[in-house]
């Protein structure tokens, strides 16, 4: 069967070197020339070719072959880039003749380069298969234009015609059932086209539903790994393996949405299910306690449970991340881990962190000191491996407070934003509610329903403003909804005694007792 393959020469330097060089000019050398000069003295090579017997050239001379291309891009002043191309055409053993394989490589020449860029052509007789090398200067002769090769130029022009004059001479070529260029086959798909499913199609259904279970890269491989997948991600092309299967499948066959880098952007930024779709299926950190009665949490503790909360990852009431924490969804699990350090220590403030930190940092400088003390004393001392371990763990514990440090003014900054953009929500929904009334002024029925839905009888409120000229409920006061009449206002029962009703649009309040005292603004006043 005939092979080809194609290789672009950058380099003109190291020439004499390479000529001297008698190893590299073995058939290794001649299939990773990296020179033009090389490529053709190793095409050249008068052991190979049985004393230059299956040797020509074409628009120059074989003595002078690199001197001729040389002097061809000065000519034209295309010193830089690709400097040639290096062509092997392999053949099946004890297929033909060295006379016709000569005959089919100089054709093949002619039929690619038209006569226009100076080559030599050359069959090596020193394996058990012949073989062509082709190698040509990448400057045309008459008008300097560079010669541009590609994938799809080799499958279309030099494969093509390779395949074609040696079906012409009845000799076999490779017969590939699925194309190089990525086509798929035939029957997968017709099988695609009819609504078929194929073992692919059951892949991609395992790798979606791992996104849809995940909030992190992390979580997506622990879930795939559960369902009995094996995951090779240290190489070149990411694969993984689907159980009962001995053959491993590349990430990127799959489809553009199924890379390692498209899979990270999905599970980074998901979209919302659709009517009739469940949504994500959120991953949850449980925070234990250890049998303890639960206190309420203050200072960092505080901090990073209410990040947790708002990135979804708490199983108190699960959200969908806004964009202002949406971004920090990747370092999830560092969240998780530092909080959980927190908790083991009791560390509530910044000032507690530095003093658990501070004796971590005297350690550390002590057992480091130490340490170099005996390399120079007693290198071989047991001593040394041990300080190295506890200054692995103790250079660990001190990193987490740095990032502890770091990340909690990050947190708290983000936390801010999130805020400010809930705020603008719903406010945006608050005016929508304004603007749905009637002729007379009243809600509509959709409007009550909605304000009955969000603050059903029994749920508690605080007020913020009352907008009432004569003897209004004062800011701050607590108070229980009776009900939602039919014009829409909360009928109160307010801790102070009073019974005056709240009006959504026109006063401003907020419900006080929503899971992980979730804040709602109902209104302002206009």
């Amino acid at each position: 069967m005939a092979y080809t393959s194609i290789l672009a020469v950058h380099r003109l330097d190291c020439s004499v070197e390479y000529v001297m060089d008698k190893d590299k000019t073995s058939r290794t050398g001649a299939g990773s020339a990296s020179s033009l000069e090389k490529a053709v003295d190793d095409a050249r090579d008068r052991e190979k070719t049985e004393c230059g017997v299956f040797e020509s050239a074409i628009g120059c001379t074989l003595e002078t072959a690199y001197r001729d291309m040389r002097a061809n891009k000065e000519r034209w002043g295309q010193m830089d880039g690709v400097q040639g191309y290096h062509l092997v055409q392999s053949f099946a053993e004890g297929e033909l003749t060295p006379e016709l394989a000569h005959r089919i490589g100089l054709e093949l020449a002619e039929r690619l380069l038209h006569g226009q860029y100076p080559a030599v052509v050359a069959t090596h007789l020193n394996t058990h298969c012949l073989h062509n090398h082709i190698v040509w200067d990448s400057v045309a002769m008459d008008t300097g234009r560079k010669y541009r090769s590609s994938a799809r130029t080799y499958y279309t022009g030099v494969r093509a015609e390779s395949d074609r004059l040696c079906r012409q001479y009845g000799l076999s070529v490779i017969e590939s059932p699925e194309s190089e260029r990525g086509k798929k086959q035939y029957g997968k798909w017709m099988a695609e086209q009819n609504g078929k499913s194929t073992w692919r199609t059951a892949i991609r259904q395992d790798v979606d539903d791992a996104i849809a279970a995940s909030l992190t890269w992390r979580q997506f491989v622990k879930a795939l790994e559960g369902q009995g997948y094996e995951l090779r991600m240290q190489r070149k092309y990411p694969t993984l393996r689907p159980p009962g299967k001995e053959r491993c499948v590349r990430f990127k066959t799959l489809g553009k949405q199924y890379t390692p880098e498209a899979i990270r952007m999905r599970i980074l930024y998901p979209r919302r299910g659709t009517k009739g779709q469940a949504g994500p299926r959120m991953q949850y950190a449980r925070l234990r306690t250890r049998g303890r009665p639960v206190r309420r949490l203050t200072g960092l503790r505080a901090l990073y449970y209410r990040y947790l909360y708002e990135l979804g990852a708490l199983p108190k009431k699960p959200v969908y991340p806004g964009y202002a924490v949406r971004q920090d969804i990747r370092k999830l699990d560092q969240y998780v881990e530092q909080m959980r350090f927190l908790s083991r220590h009791g560390i509530d403030s910044r000032e507690q962190l530095a003093e658990y930190r501070k004796p971590l940092l005297d350690e550390i400088a002590a057992l480091t000191k130490e340490r170099h003390g005996l390399y120079r004393s007693a290198p071989d001392s047991p001593r040394i491996g041990q300080i190295t371990a506890r200054l692995k763990v103790l250079r660990k514990e001190s990193r987490m407070c740095g990032r502890i440090e770091k990340h909690s003014m990050e947190i708290g900054q983000r936390l801010a934003e999130a805020r400010a953009e809930q705020k603008k929500y719903v406010e945006k929904e608050n005016r929508k509610v304004l603007i749905k009334l009637r002729k007379d002024g009243t809600p509509c029925r959709e409007i009550v329903d909605r304000i009955k839905k969000q603050y059903p009888a029994g749920c508690r409120v605080e007020l913020h403003r009352m907008e009432d000229p004569w003897s209004p409920v004062p800011a701050g006061t607590k108070g229980t909804v009776v009900c939602v009449d039919d014009a829409g206002q909360l009928q109160m029962q307010w801790d102070n005694g009073r019974t005056l009703a709240l009006v959504p649009g026109t006063d401003s309040f907020s419900r006080i007792d929503a899971p992980a005292k979730k804040r709602e603004r109902a209104g302002d006043a206009r």
